[in-house]
């Protein structure tokens, strides 16, 4: 068992920065692999990043590739998303997630924070 709490959040410009992060309590949390996901109230649940226990291997949804970086420490037990050249369609709550396996479907992973948003004004 591992909770979760994302945390980072907030209000940006088109164009600029946010660094979320996730903070995991529990033992063995390098034996979990990572997920980033988010929704909206008109869209589903939509897979963003993943990264594997070791931090070895990462998973990025095509749109985000070159904008978005997923990363983790393990000695925090915490892992983050970089995220850059915001642009207005990446509103949204975003979601952290622990699943034994790394995988971009988030009805595989077993944990769940609670959200945090982020709007991106233009």
């Amino acid at each position: 068992q591992v909770q979760l709490a994302e945390s980072g959040g907030g209000l940006v410009q088109a164009g600029g920065s946010l660094r979320l992060s996730c903070a995991a309590s529990g033992r063995s949390f390098s034996s979990y692999a990572m997920g980033w996901f988010r929704q909206t109230p008109v869209k589903e649940r939509e897979f963003v990043a993943a990264i594997s226990g070791s931090g070895g291997t990462t998973y990025y949804a095509d749109s985000m590739k070159g904008r978005f970086t997923i990363s983790r420490d393990n000695a925090k037990n915490t892992m983050y998303l970089q995220m850059n050249s915001l642009k207005p369609e990446d509103t949204a709550v975003y979601y952290c997630a622990a699943n034994q396996v790394i995988t971009a479907r988030g009805s595989a992973y077993d944990y769940w924070g609670q959200g945090t948003q982020v709007t991106v004004s233009s």
